[in-house]
């Protein structure tokens, strides 16, 4: 592996700032550090950092990592949670944050053509201001970018109902490993022709290529929406309104699981009091493109959820109220944070109908270990997130926390799910 510490560092910093510009290039410690992490707790410096504009940037930059053996790391807004752009020793990181353009906005072909540097939430607002709806909505969409969406395949709550980043994706511009650049797919609705490759490059981190483009599909916007926040006395009460809303043939937007612990974390958010003795709470939301329509299959999941130990039912009343239980939701991980020097946030998947048993595991190692672990996640898929609250500073919580997310994912197997939604 090449270092710059043996070998030409002078000589690749002066052809990273003749590709980018001297503006756009960072080698000292003190401008790296802002570059040396993500949103988990892992850090480390890299030895460059390039702000680049546009795929020839890019593609010149892996070109040259690749003829000099240097590792090459793409960054967005360094949301993630997998670690993906902590870059490993002696890395260039490619920051693609002012690659923001959104080139083309087509509702005669229902598609849109962005950058990776685009964020998520301001990409869903240029849509809607025409009629169009693009679904993804990961937790941190205020921040996260399209790019960094598309390299992990991003969801969110709506994927229940609209699916995940993949669906959505109708081709991309990508910077293979060697620097060269390859468009596959395009606007059109559908094609038999060849390897689905827009695909394979959705969902691989970066490990196959450098996405700097992409055509996304858009579909129309629901006009109404209608939400609801129902507190249930027990975790299995909350799972039973799950499964049977699925067999009573609903599909609800989104339907959110919080455990009490998260609760109670951002209580002070909620536009209402927890109900005593709440040890779970589903956030429902169901949407259509007639406002009553939207209420009425509300009406109807929450009818299903009364036949069981339901402490409590917050119908919001507006689009304002709406956005306050949601912004409970988004406001979770931060909560996190500031009761615990560090969070390890797990991603792990199991059927609907053991997802009551995932928690109660969940509980369960958190006691064993002496951790704290609040759980939320996507009911309607049995994606759940649990965090493991912790101290970085201490030996014996690092070494808690590794075999605490061990025994979680041994538990997720074991239940028939998998490591990661």
């Amino acid at each position: 592996m090449f270092s710059f510490r043996r070998g030409r560092r002078r000589a690749v910093t002066h052809q990273l700032r003749k590709i980018a510009g001297r503006e756009n290039t960072r080698t000292e410690p003190s401008e790296l550090l802002a570059y040396s992490y993500d949103a988990t707790f892992q850090q480390r410096l890299p030895t460059a950092a390039v702000a680049v504009q546009n795929t020839e940037q890019v593609a010149s930059i892996v070109e040259l990592a690749a003829n000099e053996h240097i590792p090459v790391v793409a960054r967005g807004a360094a949301t993630g949670l997998a670690g993906g752009s902590v870059p490993p020793p002696d890395a260039i990181v490619l920051n693609l944050a002012k690659m923001r353009g959104i080139k083309d906005i087509d509702p005669d072909d229902g598609v849109a053509v962005v950058e990776p540097g685009v964020i998520t939430s301001q990409f869903h607002a240029a849509v809607e201001r025409v009629g169009l709806f693009y679904p993804p909505d990961p937790a941190s969409l205020r921040q996260c970018t399209i790019g960094g969406n598309l390299a992990c395949n991003a969801g969110g709550p709506r994927c229940l109902k609209y699916g995940v980043t993949r669906d959505y994706v109708r081709g991309v511009t990508v910077v293979l490993a060697d620097g060269s650049v390859v468009e596959t797919g395009g606007r059109v609705l559908k094609s038999s022709t060849g390897y689905a490759l827009p695909h394979l490059f959705v969902g691989s981190e970066g490990t196959l290529g450098i996405i700097t483009e992409a055509v996304l599909r858009l579909i129309p916007l629901p006009r109404g929406r209608a939400t609801a926040l129902v507190f249930f006395g027990s975790v299995e009460a909350a799972t039973e309104t799950v499964t049977a809303s699925f067999l009573k043939g609903l599909a609800p937007a989104t339907l959110e699981f919080l455990d009490t612990h998260t609760l109670e974390l951002v209580s002070s958010e909620l536009p209402t009091q927890l109900p005593e003795g709440t040890q779970a709470a589903l956030l429902i939301e169901t949407d259509s493109f007639e406002a009553t329509e939207a209420l009425d299959a509300l009406q109807r999941v929450v009818a299903i959820a009364r036949q069981t130990d339901v402490l409590g039912i917050h119908l919001a009343t507006d689009e304002e109220e709406s956005s306050r239980i949601w912004h409970a939701r988004q406001a979770i991980s931060g909560a996190f944070g500031r009761i615990a020097k560090g969070k390890l946030g797990e991603d792990v998947v199991v059927p609907r109908s053991k997802i009551a048993n995932m928690v109660r595991a969940v509980e369960e190692i958190s006691q064993t270990h002496g951790l704290p672990i609040p759980l939320f996640g996507h009911a309607g898929d049995g994606n759940l997130h649990p965090n493991i609250l912790f101290d970085p500073s201490s030996p014996s919580d690092l070494l808690a926390v590794e075999r605490a997310a061990i025994e979680i994912f041994e538990r997720a197997i074991a239940l028939g799910g998998a490591l990661s939604g």
